[in-house]
């Protein structure tokens, strides 16, 4: 299978811009009393939300997710693959490095707190560390509506992100107009599911087989976008904003959804000329590590921010200007430059690590299984089937709740998940017990090895339900 390389070159893009615009913004003031804090550069100096327009590039992420995840679980049917092993595979490939990351500075919040480290000081360094941890969750449950959502797509095709988008807007209107409470909460996987499921059309070549289709979402995005800031109540910002009602992302809004179509559109029109620079062997072998190493940026991409403020800030090598001055930008490029060295130089610490993961996952990943129908075609071409079906009864029975433990092992996972992201790793500067604990449960059931009766009796080899998954 050939692996489009537009796809991966998004992925690595997003990521790239994620970390760029997360250092960009951060701002950090040493006290007089020697207390580190970080101010917030968005409020403080308001016309750098414009600047969120740039580099609010998760819809991209999204579309190309949903792009590899149509093709994944396209395969693993064709396969005979399971949807409780699909999703199982899929989430344990998030979740394995996402337990270690979290497990890692988990451990570290614990022996701060034990040796009595300032709990502010404990709570800002939890929240820098999970705040990117919100679109776990959100990915992790659109993972899991995959089936139905591709079931979906099979036979409605853009009806359904079209639908999707004027649920969310019914959804948005309620949350801004008379605040109903929860609804809210539907936006995060509606909003950020149109980019998905507009990856499966994407991908089927639903949005290029109108060739005027591309440059129509781009216009309507960016025309919609700009009509619901000037003539609506949503801002310009596409990042969270302290204290600013309402928000784009929290929930995401109907700018937000305007502005993730007009992404939607601007990549398919630069499609054709990246994808004639990704043709270049030297232009893909500079893309291709950052997109290898996608999870391990996202997850740890805010360290070096804590590595530098310990060696300059708390001692008092840095320089500090007005935030905003001329000369406060002027130390931004500086700035970037040793970030970036330190987060190169954790990068090759964790190559180990990162070994170390993918050999656990080949090993506890759930096997993706075989439908009914292949259970049974597969068993007819067996000389010993009547044998085998005799001898694997009981142990089917014995096991019929292991489909389960994907679906569970999931469903404690985001809740510990979107827990870390909304109050961080030490909220109030204490341990997070139970959803540390929710953490290590979900990922446990999600490592639980099952093996398919059909798998052991018939030999059956699995390569292509591994490459679906």
């Amino acid at each position: 299978m050939n692996r489009d390389r537009y796809v991966d070159f998004l992925r690595a893009w997003a990521i790239g811009l994620v970390v760029l615009g997360h250092w960009l913004i951060t701002a950090l003031v040493r006290e007089p009393d020697g207390e580190i804090r970080a101010p917030e550069l968005l409020a403080t100096v308001p016309w750098t939300q414009w600047l969120t327009l740039g580099f609010q590039i998760m819809p991209l992420f999204f579309l190309a997710g949903g792009h590899a995840a149509g093709g994944s679980w396209a395969r693993a049917r064709a396969a005979g693959g399971t949807a409780a092993g699909w999703v199982g595979a899929r989430a344990l490939r998030l979740l394995l490095p996402a337990a270690v990351y979290s497990g890692l500075v988990l451990s570290a919040v614990g022996i701060c707190s034990a040796v009595g480290v300032d709990p502010n000081t404990l709570e800002l360094v939890g929240w820098a560390m999970a705040m990117q941890f919100w679109f776990l969750p959100v990915y992790l449950l659109l993972s899991a509506l995959t089936p139905p959502l591709h079931a979906a797509h099979r036979r409605w095709g853009l009806l359904v992100p079209v639908a999707m988008g004027a649920v969310a807007l019914v959804a948005d209107t309620l949350v801004v107009t008379v605040h109903t409470p929860y609804v809210g909460l539907l936006d995060y996987v509606l909003v950020w599911g149109v980019a998905y499921q507009l990856g499966f059309c994407w991908r089927d070549g639903l949005l290029t087989e109108r060739r005027p289709l591309p440059a129509a979402l781009a216009a309507g995005g960016a025309l919609a976008f700009a009509a619901l800031i000037t003539l609506g109540p949503f801002p310009v910002s596409l990042i969270l904003v302290t204290g600013q009602t309402p928000s784009n992302t929290d929930p995401p809004s109907a700018a937000m959804l305007a502005w993730a179509v007009a992404q939607v559109g601007l990549c398919l029109l630069a499609a054709p000329a990246v994808r004639r620079l990704l043709d270049r062997e030297r232009v893909w072998r500079a893309v291709r590590p950052v997109g290898g190493a996608s999870m391990t940026l996202y997850l740890w991409h805010m360290l070096p921010v804590l590595i530098v403020a310990a060696a300059f800030y708390l001692t008092g090598l840095a320089p500090e200007p007005t935030l905003g001055s001329t000369a406060w930008w002027g130390l931004r490029l500086p700035w970037l430059l040793v970030l970036g060295v330190v987060l190169t130089g954790v990068v090759r610490a964790l190559r180990p690590l990162e070994r170390g993961l993918s050999l656990l996952y080949e090993r506890t990943r759930p096997d993706p299984g075989f439908s009914r129908s292949s259970r049974s075609s597969h068993s007819s071409h067996s000389s010993h089937s009547s044998r085998s079906s005799r001898s694997s009864r009981s142990s089917r029975s014995s096991r019929s709740w292991l489909p389960w433990l994907p679906w569970l092992g999931l469903a404690a996972s985001v809740t510990a998940l979107t827990r870390f992201a909304t109050r961080g790793f030490a909220p109030d500067g204490r341990f997070p017990v139970l959803p540390a604990l929710g953490l290590l449960l979900g990922t446990t059931l999600l490592t639980a090895r099952r093996r398919t009766t059909v798998d052991r009796d018939t030999g059956e080899p699995k390569e292509a339900l591994r490459e679906a998954a």
